[in-house]
Formats: C-alpha cells, structure tokens, sequence
C-alpha cells in the first residue's frame, strides 16, 4: 500500500512523499506510506463491521496516532466520523453517539457499551484480520459528509455541525494559503482531536502537503517546552489559556524554540498583552485567528507575514467573506458595530436534524456567528464580545470583553470572566472571576486594587460589583472559560 491510496482524498494534492514522516506520537511514528496501510487495515476491519457509505464511526479517543487513522478509514468507506470527547461520562457520550447515529464507536477503554452502536477496541485497529473483507473502490466527493463536529452544548444540549469533504477542502485551502505551509513544516499539535481546529489547523492542513505532525496526549507547560526543542517543530496552535501558562513558567525555565517560525492562538478571545509576552519571551511571532466549527473553524487571521494589529483577529481568510450585520440585515460600513456573519465554502452544511437551528444560522445565506464585531478601514476584525455574553444593566448594554482586557492586563492575574449577575434593581449587574497565575497564589491577588484598577480605566457602570477569586476558572470540553457554569454559580443553580 502506498499514498496513491489516499488520493481519493479531495483535498490531498498528488505528490511522491511516501516515505516521508507523517505523524508520531510517543508510541508509534509513521510515514506516509505506513499510514496508508494503517488506514487501509482499519477500512477493512470496519467494512466487516458494517460500517459503508453513509455511515457514521464514533472516535473516543484521546490524543493518538490512532484517533487519525480511524477518522481517515470512516472516509475510505465514504462514512463520516464524529470525533467524542473521551473524558465525556456515559451520558454525554451516549447522546452523541445516539444523535449522530453512529453505528461504531472506536474506544480505548474495553469496557465502553453502547446501546445504539458497536464497539471496537483501539488495540484492533493495527491490522485487518485475515477474513475481512476486500475494500470497495473509493468514492469520495466534495459534497460527502466528513465530520459531525459536536458544539459545546453552552446554550443546550449539544449540535451536530455536518462538514462535507468541501468545506474541509476549502478551510485547507484558505488556511494553508494564509500562513504558507509547504512539505517542509511540522506541526506540534497539543489540543485535543475532538475539536475541529486541532483536526483542520494542525493535522488536515500540513498533511495535505507532505508535511510532518507530532501528537501530544497532553499539555503540560514545562513539557510542552521540552518537546519543542526535542521535535523541532515549525508552528502550533493552541488557546489563549497554553499561551498564559507558558508565560507564567519562572524566567529559569528556558528551552530552544528558534525552530519555531509563528503560533496560532484561537478558541477564545485572548488580551493584546499575552501577544506581547509570547513574542517577547519565546521569539517567535503569535498570530490571532477567529472562526466556529460551523465555518469548519476559522475565518479571519492576522498574517505571519504581514501587518499584525493587537486587539484584532486580523483579516479575512482567503476565499472567505466576512462582513457586519445590523438587527435589521443590512451590512454596515467600517467602524461601526454588528454581528459577525460569514460567506464561503467553508461554511456548513447545516445542523444534524436541527432544521429551524440551522435556518436561524444560515437562512439569510450568511453563518451568523452570534459575535459583535468591529471591521476597521482595512478589514481587520475586532471581536467586541459575544451577543449572548452582552451584560444589560438597566437599559445599558455592558461588554465583558474590554472588562476582562482591564483583569487581564494585572500581571498576577492568569485568566479573567466577567458575566451578568441578578439584581431586583438593575436586572444583571457586572460580576468578575479571575484566577492567579501560578507563582502568585489565590492570596497574590488583592480584590481591592483589581477594582482600583477597573475604576480608573471604566465607566462606572462597568466596574464590577463583586470580583471572585477561584484556584482555576471552570471550562467547557474545548477549553474555554464556561460562563454558563459561572452564570449558575451566582444565580445558585
């Protein structure tokens, strides 16, 4: 078996790099041509399990070699796969699984039972057992279904985001144009696969050219350091929370990251200072990028290359509109404030069975992102916060977003979150959590400065009421800050 095998892949582009590293982790490291085969061996074990075209795998796995292997056997079969959270307790697990209508579910843990699908222990995958049948002929188009991409569930329960092999095709394309991969780069990919920027950003993306990955179970700051130097990778991606941890370590903490040309960091709004911190300490530039698993995951990104401007996400990816909305539909011009909404073959096809969710999302032709943003003269987008974050004092519209930037910006402070808390009078009032950084401890933060500090940079109105200090602030399963849960904490649900 060699990578001509993979090339019913749409988005994969022809070239002779079989025996080129693909991707390792810390048990295996695979070339191309190794990976093909793997991923031929797993096609067959699913065929003779049932699994064809139109299907959908389940994946609950955590960071592996094996997680992409299984994803990329689903497509050889013209099956889609819906990659599962693998700390999910049994319940939230079942209802994805039940929902997506997954007849397999690919598991590390031998014991896992599910109703509606078959299991099939990820020790299985390596090889296809003597009486497995022979693979169909690969059929693989542009308008297949290739991901279920479960939302976080922070309005209810969780959606299926339905991604075709186009919109994976598109989001390659845009992304890998905008940042320049080629055959030489190699990412070191430490966020978790069961979330579309990990899947697109730093496995799609570099393995559409030839490229090389390194898979990280984990994240550990130190660690995450010591890998850097060992692998010599050229770029990641990760969330504002990596990037702060890493700047926390003690200045004593020293490794060699000059292989690295540019990061990546999305997922979550993240303050101007973090950039500079990053860049200052570790050499390399930090780039900010924005998008939604319904735009197969991002949209706009400030250029490696080009003009970076703090505070924004940069500008349009390639290939993709990106425009702001007033209430009433109409497009406003730059400066002023609106919805996000987006344009491109990189938005979704819709919700799984979520027919009115998906005409809310896209009926007008446009992805309404639920963000209010700011586009300036030259196209750079500057997200002001979310609509459903918007905090409404008495009639005044309060964004948490530029209260954080104030938290943040405190040198012991590690993360902030600002959301509406209930008042008899005001109907929500300002109330913010922050959490210290690592050397500075819950008695490093003085409440009563942090509040002197947002009097003399906010209105008013916009100062909090009450300022929590938490060990660590709680998150969702992709790693941002789970306002929801902070929401429920004051109101006492």
């Amino acid at each position: 078996m060699t990578l001509d095998h993979l090339t019913w892949l749409p988005w994969l582009r022809p070239a002779s790099y079989d025996d080129r590293p693909c991707v390792r982790d810390e048990r295996s490291e695979l070339t191309y041509r190794v990976f093909g085969e793997r991923v031929d061996a797993a096609a067959r074990r699913f065929a003779g399990l049932g699994v064809g075209r139109g299907a959908v795998v389940a994946v609950m796995l955590p960071n592996r070699v094996e997680l992409l292997v299984a994803i990329m056997a689903a497509w050889r079969l013209g099956a889609a796969a819906t990659p599962v959270n693998p700390t999910f307790t049994a319940v939230e697990a079942a209802h994805q699984i039940e929902d997506s209508g997954a007849v397999l579910v690919v598991t590390g843990d031998p014991d896992a039972r599910f109703a509606t699908a078959t299991t099939l222990a990820v020790d299985d995958l390596a090889a296809a057992p003597p009486d497995a049948p022979a693979l169909p002929p690969a059929r693989t188009s542009t308008g297949d279904l290739a991901l279920l991409v479960y939302t976080s569930g922070s309005t209810g329960r969780p959606k299926g985001v339905m991604l075709d092999h186009g919109n994976i095709a598109a989001m390659i394309s845009s992304m890998g144009e905008a940042v320049g991969i080629d055959a030489d780069d190699h990412c070191l990919l430490v966020l978790p696969l069961f979330h579309v920027n990990a899947i697109c950003v730093s496995w799609l993306t570099p393995m559409s050219v030839g490229a090389q990955l390194s898979v990280l179970a984990r994240f550990h700051p130190v660690e995450f350091l010591q890998a850097i130097e060992r692998l010599r990778p050229t770029y990641f991606s990760a969330v504002p929370t990596i990037y702060a941890h890493l700047v926390a370590l003690p200045a004593e903490v020293r490794s060699d990251t000059s292989s690295v040309r540019y990061a990546i960091c999305g997922a979550a709004p993240a303050p101007p200072e973090l950039f500079t911190a990053v860049e200052q300490r570790f050499g390399f530039a930090l780039v900010e990028g924005y998008g939604l698993s319904e735009g197969t995951c991002a949209s706009t990104c400030n250029p490696v290359d080009g003009p970076r401007k703090p505070g924004t996400v940069g500008p349009a990816l390639p290939g993709q509109l990106v425009a702001i909305m007033a209430p009433d539909g109409t497009l406003v011009p730059a400066g002023e404030r609106g919805e996000v909404v987006i344009k491109g073959a990189n938005v979704m096809r819709g919700y799984l069975n979520r027919p009115e969710a998906t005409a809310e999302t896209l009926g007008d032709g446009w992805l309404h992102t639920g963000d209010v943003g700011i586009l300036d003269e030259d196209g750079y987008l500057r997200i002001v916060d979310r609509i459903k974050d918007m905090i409404i004092r008495g009639g005044e519209n309060i964004y948490p977003k530029e209260i954080e930037n104030v938290l943040h910006a405190a040198p012991e402070v590690l993360e902030a979150a600002v959301v509406g808390g209930p008042d008899p009078v005001y109907g929500e009032v300002v109330v913010a959590f922050v959490s210290p950084r690592p050397d500075a401890g819950t008695d490093g933060i003085d409440v009563d400065a942090l509040l002197a500090r947002c009097r003399e940079r906010l209105t008013k109105i916009k100062v909090p009421v009450a300022l929590h200090v938490l060990d660590a602030l709680p998150k969702n399963p992709v790693g941002k800050i789970d306002k929801p849960a902070l929401r429920a904490r004051l109101s006492g649900a």
